[in-house]
């Protein structure tokens, strides 16, 4: 069984990136998102199906997610070159063209068996999606089948719900009320 992580700090990281362009490789650790939110995914492989149809649907809601003090980072086990060389192919031909957010080589899995999403028999990740609040929090995590990618929609909901300061009920969406108590 599963450790429980939301409400509770995030597991920390340091991980090698690329940046969104392509062009400079760094470092990303937890601590670098203090004081903004933090939507951090896990997906299993670069040059995959499905899964440029995530990044690349995050990537062109940037400005929604910055628009909300939130940052975006991309997690697979590939190492930070891959990710570059991902970056560098052109969509039409299975890449991902440039993003406004990094990818972060999580070659050791150490962050994807510490956020309870690596597959050990398979060496990959599930698709995991948490939200991290300004003080490290981890306040949500959806956990899914490789098979299906995830909705940047229910994304932006979830986290301006979990902004929003209250009780949001079942279907809120921005502009609804809160549930008095």
């Amino acid at each position: 069984m599963t450790e429980r992580l939301v409400g509770r700090p995030a597991p920390d990281f340091d991980m090698a990136i690329v940046s969104g362009d392509g062009k400079e490789f760094g470092r990303r650790k937890l601590s670098d998102y203090r004081g903004n939110w933090l939507v951090f995914f896990f997906y299993p492989l670069d040059f995959t199906f499905v899964c440029p149809t995530e990044i690349t649907a995050l990537s062109q809601a940037y400005d929604q997610f910055k628009e909300l003090d939130t940052e975006v980072l991309g997690v697979s086990v590939d190492s930070e070159h891959s990710h570059k060389a991902w970056i560098n192919t052109p969509r039409d031909s299975n890449g991902l063209g440039q993003l406004n957010f990094p990818l972060a080589s999580d070659i050791t899995k150490s962050v994807a068996r510490d956020y309870g999403v690596l597959i050990e028999e398979e060496g990959v990740a599930l698709r995991g999606l948490f939200i991290i609040d300004p003080e490290g929090e981890l306040k949500y995590q959806v956990v899914n089948h490789n098979d299906v990618g995830r909705s940047v929609d229910e994304t932006l909901r979830v986290l301006q719900a979990l902004q929003s300061g209250g009780l949001c009920p079942m279907n809120w969406k921005p502009g609804d009320k809160n549930l008095d108590v």
